[in-house]
């Protein structure tokens, strides 16, 4: 299945050209959290058997005249991996990769979705685009092996880890709000039994930067869960950015991103900035 959030808020599953609204059957008639219906649905999988799905009761929306939303505008964690492709190690002349410097956190606050804006926030230091790969937790995951990894997954979808070229730790530079796109959708695992054989491309300006195969990671997704479930326990919900490839770049504003991958969906995104400021300016700098 894809499921996706759609108008307000609404859990809809994909069908062709036309969203189905299952929000009550998949959600449940209750109030719905900051989370979203689609992460009250995962938690529900992960805790409860779900019944099938009758979607002769359910409404029916055009596809092309939703307004899609995040389809996880919230969620509990989202871990990045860095350096997790060779060719990104080489074209940023990095000495160490995700197997030295573990993994970091994002803050959920920093998520939008299709269609929105990345916000530049300074007009003097470089903000990068990096498409990536995003891994959905369907199951409470601590310690699991590499062979079970897969067993943890609700699904995957597609990030945009937007990362400003400056000095402060990742967790700062790649915060800031609107710096995770995330969608259009999430497609549920059944669809994709191998993640670690994807394509994915990115464009930036009607041009290519990016393209590879999700074959090239140097932690899989596998080892990636594995070990990050070694450090922090992953519950339903989390989303694991499993790393970009080569062909980072800067962005300008009126720039619109688009990343596709493979068997996932296309998120398309804009670029505005009209509210940067120069670095010096920042609160803090005084002391520096």
């Amino acid at each position: 299945m894809r499921l996706a959030l759609f108008n307000k808020g609404r859990l809809g599953l994909v069908d062709g050209d036309t969203l189905v609204d299952v929000t009550e059957q998949l959600a449940g008639t209750g109030a719905v959290g900051a989370a979203g219906a689609l992460h009250e649905h995962i938690e529900r999988v992960a805790r409860d058997a779900v019944s099938p799905l009758d979607l002769a009761a359910c409404a029916r929306v055009p596809l092309a005249q939703a307004v899609l939303e995040a389809p996880l505008p919230r969620p509990g964690k989202i871990i990045g991996a860095p350096v997790n492709y060779l060719d990104h190690k080489a074209e940023m002349e990095y000495t160490t990769s995700v197997a030295d410097l573990g993994v970091f956190l994002k803050a959920n606050s920093s998520v939008i979705g299709p269609d929105q804006d990345i916000l530049l926030p300074y007009t003097d230091r470089r903000t990068d685009q990096e498409g990536e790969l995003g891994v959905v937790i369907g199951r409470t995951a601590s310690h699991v092996g590499v062979d079970d990894a897969l067993d943890h997954v609700f699904g995957y979808t597609c990030v945009l880890d937007i990362t400003v070229r400056s000095g402060e730790d990742r967790s700062t530079r790649k915060s800031f709000d609107t710096f995770t796109p995330v969608g259009p959708w999430v497609v549920t695992a059944d669809e994709i039994p191998d993640p670690d054989s994807l394509g994915l491309r990115c464009d930036v300006g009607g041009s290519t930067r990016q393209r590879t195969n999700t074959a090239d990671l140097i932690f899989d997704v596998r080892e990636l869960i594995a070990y990050t479930s070694s450090v922090m326990t992953l519950y339903p919900g989390d989303v694991i950015a499993t790393g970009t490839p080569a062909g980072v770049g800067p962005l300008t504003h009126g720039d619109r991103v688009v990343l596709e991958i493979e068997r996932v969906g296309r998120l398309e995104v804009g670029v505005d900035g009209s509210r940067a400021i120069p670095y010096e300016q920042r609160p803090g700098r005084r002391h520096r």
